[in-house]
C-alpha cells in the first residue's frame, strides 16, 4: 500500500521537475564565465554587468516601469473604487461580469480588439497606449482582489460609522479603506508584476521604437539565448518572485482580519 501511495506522487513531482528544472538550468547559467549559453565553465558575474551597459535593455527597462508603474497606480485606484462600487452600491449580476471579464479573456482577444480600436479612432501608439492596453486587465484584477477582501469585513463598522453621522466619504476613508488595505496592496502587487512582464498587448500596442523589455528580450532570443538574456531572465524571476511571495503575506494577513 505504501509503495502505491508514494506511485500517486510521481505525476506531482515529475510535473515539478518539468517546471523548475529549466528555471534553475536558467539561474545556474546567467552566473556562466563562458560565451556558450549550455556550457559551464565557472561562477562570474560580467553577464550582470554586461546588461548594465547594454542601451536597449536600459531603455527596455525604463519604458516597462513606466508602464507598470502607472498602470499598479491607476488599476488600484479605480480598481478599488469598482470593488466598492459592485459590492455596496450595486447588486447587478451584468455589471459584475463586465467589471472582472477583461482579468479572464485571452491576451490575443484584447490585443486584437485594442489594435482594431486604435486604428479605428486614428490613435497613436507609444507607452500610453500600452499603458491603456495593461489597465484593461489591471482594473478588474484588482478589483477580484479587493472584492475577496470586501466579503470578508464586518458591515456593522460602516453602519455604525453612519449611524454617528460620518458621510459616505468619510466612512469610507476611516472605516472601509484601512479595512481593506491588505486586499488593496495584494491586488496593486498582482498588477505590477503583470505588467511588468507583459509581452502580447505590448506587442500588438507598442510604437516600435518604445519597445517594453519583454519585447526587448523577444528581439534577442529570436538569434538564439546567450548569457545576458539568462541574466536579464534571472532578474526578472527575483522581482516576480518577490511580489508573488509579497501577495501571499498580504492575502495571509487579509485571513487573519476575518
Amino acid at each position: 500500500m505504501r509503495r502505491r501511495n508514494r506511485a500517486i506522487y510521481a505525476p506531482l513531482w515529475l510535473t515539478y521537475l518539468f517546471f523548475y528544472v529549466p528555471i534553475a538550468v536558467m539561474v545556474v547559467m546567467s552566473f556562466n564565465s563562458s560565451d556558450a549559453p549550455f556550457s559551464f565553465e565557472g561562477f562570474s558575474l560580467k553577464w550582470y554587468g554586461t546588461l548594465a551597459q547594454n542601451d536597449n535593455v536600459l531603455q527596455g527597462l525604463v519604458n516597462t516601469l513606466i508602464v507598470a508603474v502607472s498602470t499598479t497606480v491607476i488599476a488600484t485606484v479605480v480598481g478599488t473604487m469598482l470593488a466598492v462600487g459592485l459590492a455596496r452600491y450595486t447588486r447587478s449580476k451584468i455589471l459584475e461580469a463586465l467589471g472582472t471579464l477583461p482579468a479572464i479573456l485571452p491576451e490575443l482577444m484584447l490585443a486584437v480588439g485594442l489594435i482594431i480600436f486604435y486604428s479605428t479612432v486614428q490613435f497613436t501608439l507609444g507607452l500610453h497606449s500600452v499603458l491603456l492596453a495593461h489597465l484593461t486587465f489591471g482594473i478588474p484584477l484588482v478589483a477580484v482582489v479587493v472584492r475577496v477582501r470586501l466579503a470578508s469585513m464586518d458591515m456593522s463598522l460602516e453602519e455604525a460609522s453612519r449611524d454617528l453621522g460620518a458621510g459616505a466619504v468619510a466612512t469610507f476613508l476611516r472605516i472601509t479603506l484601512p479595512g481593506l488595505m491588505p486586499g488593496v496592496a495584494a491586488g496593486a502587487l498582482l498588477a505590477f508584476t503583470f505588467s511588468l512582464d507583459e509581452f502580447v498587448l505590448a506587442f500588438f500596442t507598442a510604437e516600435p521604437t518604445q519597445p517594453t523589455l519583454p519585447m526587448v528580450i523577444y528581439s534577442m532570443i529570436r538569434f538564439g539565448v546567450t548569457p545576458d538574456i539568462n541574466a536579464l531572465a534571472t532578474i526578472l524571476l527575483v522581482v516576480s518572485f518577490t511580489a508573488v511571495i509579497a501577495v501571499q503575506r498580504m492575502t495571509r494577513l487579509t485571513e487573519s482580519f476575518r
